[in-house]
């Protein structure tokens, strides 16, 4: 399953603090040979301040208690640096700290600096020593104090650029530490500053727009409410330009949104035209799964991809974590799918056809004979289907309210007629008494 991996693609639109829970789950998943997992980790702490991190793991690499010494002097830099960092910004962050002095900040920044600057000698060099401090407290793994940090450094700040970078920064950390309320709140204040933003060039525009989106994924498939929020932001026209400009791969996971969302079922119709108009760019079992159901009306071929699709979420990072259920582990979004997806099935299949053989649609669902026939008059009961399950005969007969896609269009094309005269007159009685005249 590995060729289905998305790692590789996703990994350039983080930070390299974001990719270290992917390659956490591929390890776990053991996707790949653990060396290699390990290997890739010290690549990624390399240019962190995670010293003790890297050493943890090149030990456990090679099986040994010593450490390079670029290592050891990696971490005597990076300890002398901090201390350093932290002096130059002890002024203000003493006065951040002290809550009666902090109430008398106001929204007027330049009010604010004029402020520290007069009564407390705090002047450019002590905010922009926070904003060092805040990022290497990041690069050290100290997410809490960065996030706080930069908070705070983003109500001083009067450098939009240098702000927008704040904000990035405080978006990872509450990720990070799995803050997805908060995070949530920080994602959509980048987006307005991303899509309101005039000065950025059309190009900077659509590289923050594929950053943001892959940086949501995180949010998206951890918050209650992130099924909708991805729908939401990547069927907006310029998201959606930018996933097909360059972010193919993105598809997996917004059909996967799609298809698991009951509420958003009336999306699936422009799902299905970008996922045709990008079948030769991106593909994988899930926008497949879709191809084959509502395209081709190939149901055998839905039926192999949907054993697929299961595969792929069971090692995809985002789409397949793992709940603790007493002695037991689910992947709750794999069971949605399924469930889902053979709905998609069932009810593609009696679209077209009047009288249904249990077992036949037992095989296109994947599962037994007496768990296709549970599940069917479940879904019979529950959903109120014009339908009847013939146990004897092994069969679902649909109600003769039903009308097949056939009848359907013969329906449509009887109506067609009607329409067209009834059209035509309206047409002629709205026009004005002169035109009227004059025909």
């Amino acid at each position: 399953m590995a060729s289905y991996d998305l790692t590789t693609r996703i990994a350039p639109h983080l930070d390299r603090h974001l990719v270290f829970p992917l390659l956490e789950f591929l390890q776990e998943r053991q996707l790949y040979a653990d060396d290699e997992i390990l290997k890739a980790k010290i690549e990624l702490l390399s240019k962190t301040n995670m010293v003790d991190y890297a050493m943890d793991i090149h030990k456990s690499l090679y099986h040994t208690e010593d450490v390079p010494q670029d290592m050891v002097d990696r971490r005597v830099e990076v300890v002398a640096r901090l201390k350093s960092l932290e002096e130059s910004a002890a002024p203000l962050i003493s006065f951040l700290q002290n809550p009666s002095l902090v109430q008398e900040l106001r929204p007027d920044k330049q009010h604010n600096l004029q402020m520290l600057n007069d009564r407390f000698q705090i002047g450019p060099d002590q905010i922009e020593a926070l904003y060092q401090y805040a990022k290497f407290q990041f690069e050290c793994g100290n997410y809490s104090g960065a996030a706080d940090y930069l908070y705070q450094y983003r109500a001083l700040c009067t450098n939009s650029d240098r702000s927008l970078s704040a904000l990035w920064g405080k978006l990872a950390a509450e990720i990070l530490m799995q803050n997805w309320e908060i995070a949530l709140e920080e994602l959509n204040r980048l987006k307005d500053i991303i899509d309101s933003k005039n000065s950025s060039t059309p190009l900077s525009q659509l590289q923050n727009r594929i950053w943001l989106m892959h940086w949501s994924l995180f949010i998206f498939f951890n918050h209650e409410n992130g099924r909708n929020g991805i729908i939401d932001l990547f069927f907006q026209d310029r998201y959606l330009n930018a996933i097909q400009t360059n972010a193919h791969h993105l598809l997996r996971y917004v059909a996967t949104a799609v298809i698991v969302n009951k509420r958003r079922r009336n999306m699936l119709k422009d799902l299905i035209k970008v996922i045709q108009q990008e079948q030769y760019s991106y593909k994988d079992p899930i926008t497949e799964f879709l191809e084959c159901l509502y395209v081709n009306y190939d149901f055998d071929g839905a039926q192999k991809k949907l054993r697929e699709c299961e595969d792929v979420i069971l090692n995809d990072p985002f789409l397949g974590k793992r709940v603790e259920d007493g002695s037991f582990t689910t992947v709750p979004l794999r069971d949605e799918f399924l469930e889902n997806a053979r709905l998609f099935i069932f009810e593609t299949y009696c679209r077209i056809h009047q009288c249904i053989d249990i077992g036949m649609l037992a095989e296109k669902l994947n599962m037994s004979y007496d768990e296709a026939e549970r599940w069917i008059v479940n879904l019979v009961r529950n959903a109120k289907l014009d339908a009847k399950v013939d146990s004897k005969s092994g069969t679902v007969v649909m109600g003769p309210n039903h009308l097949n896609v056939y009848e359907q269009i013969i329906e449509n094309t009887k109506q067609l007629s009607m329409r067209t005269f009834m059209l035509a007159k309206n047409v002629v009685e709205s026009a004005p008494p002169s035109t009227q005249a004059a025909r």
